[in-house]
């Protein structure tokens, strides 16, 4: 091992979960274990969560994403609070970054997985060190195969990649061009023999070619956390949506514009036609509930926040 690599990890073996330290084939959760050619040991900063009672997600997409694939990662994301689930993805910018800041907003465990080593000198992308740091900070982990001091290449990216799959019990693939990443990592999915899971997208987007090919190919359509939660083995409410508190003392109107859009319908129109109410009336709704942050309202449609 280098000699700037010993130094690295000089403090390794202290109680701090911050100090880089190494990880040996027999403590990884099982999946990971059980992949072609696992690696002999991974460097961790953080720690895994509970082996017996969590369970694995991983969630990739595109990192040029759309505001729908932003929205869609905060609603089914943020649907699996209160679930001993832990968020797997890889750091970079765009789906990734966005699935771990949802699941640290909903008290969720995650793993990161940088495509490099973890020394903060060479972590990347140095855009999400704030990121990382809020990972470990709150009991997550980042994990590397890479001895701590090696830098990111184009291809320790696909290494990373095959890991992610591997950890995860199911993969969700939110956006996905044609050639991109996102659906090399799939490939390491179905070879793992583990669940893929898709958000159906625009037929007006590149960026939904990668979910639907998938979809053709046998992947399972996730579009509300309920959905997502059952691909997980969960039991989960029977309604179609997660009861949330924030709603209960709303007046009619608004609750019946939360059930409008809960049902994945998002047109202003076809919202004024339903209620059947002045234009008026629901733009008045419309911005009190987006300014209590309830929904958003972007280009003409409408979201959960």
């Amino acid at each position: 091992m280098c000699t700037s690599c010993l130094a690295s990890i000089k403090n390794m073996g202290t109680s701090s979960d911050l100090e880089i330290k190494i990880i040996n084939k027999a403590e990884y959760p099982e999946n990971l274990q059980n992949i072609h050619r696992p690696p002999k040991r991974l460097w961790m900063r953080g720690k895994w969560p509970d082996l017996k009672t969590h369970r694995f997600l991983c969630v990739i997409g595109s990192r040029v994403n759309s505001s729908y694939g932003a929205e869609a990662v905060k609603k089914l994301i943020s649907g699996l609070k209160g679930y001993p689930i832990s968020v797997v993805s890889g750091l970079a910018i765009g789906i990734d970054s966005l699935a771990h800041e949802a699941a640290l907003d909903a008290g969720l465990h995650c793993v990161g997985f940088p495509g490099s080593g973890l020394d903060w000198s060479v972590l990347y992308p140095k855009s999400r060190h704030r990121l990382a740091r809020r990972i470990i900070e709150t009991d997550g982990a980042l994990l590397s195969e890479w001895e701590p001091m090696f830098p990111f290449t184009e291809w320790t990216f696909a290494a990373r990649n095959r890991l992610m799959a591997g950890l995860a019990q199911a993969t969700l693939i939110i956006e996905g061009r044609e050639g991109s990443g996102t659906l090399k990592t799939a490939e390491y999915v179905a070879s793992y023999g583990r669940d893929q899971l898709i958000v159906p997208g625009s037929i007006f987007s590149d960026l939904s070619y990668g979910p639907h090919m998938l979809y053709r190919d046998g992947a399972t359509p996730i579009t509300n956390s309920v959905e997502l939660l059952g691909a997980l083995g969960f039991i989960a409410p029977p309604s179609g949506a997660i009861p949330d508190e924030r709603f209960q003392s709303l007046d009619d109107t608004s609750k019946k514009i939360i059930s409008f859009i809960r049902r994945g319908e998002t047109s202003c129109d076809l919202l004024l036609e339903e209620l059947n109410v002045r234009y008026s009336e629901l733009s008045v709704k419309l911005s009190e509930l987006e300014m209590d942050g309830l929904i958003k309202i972007l280009g003409g449609e409408l979201f959960l926040a």
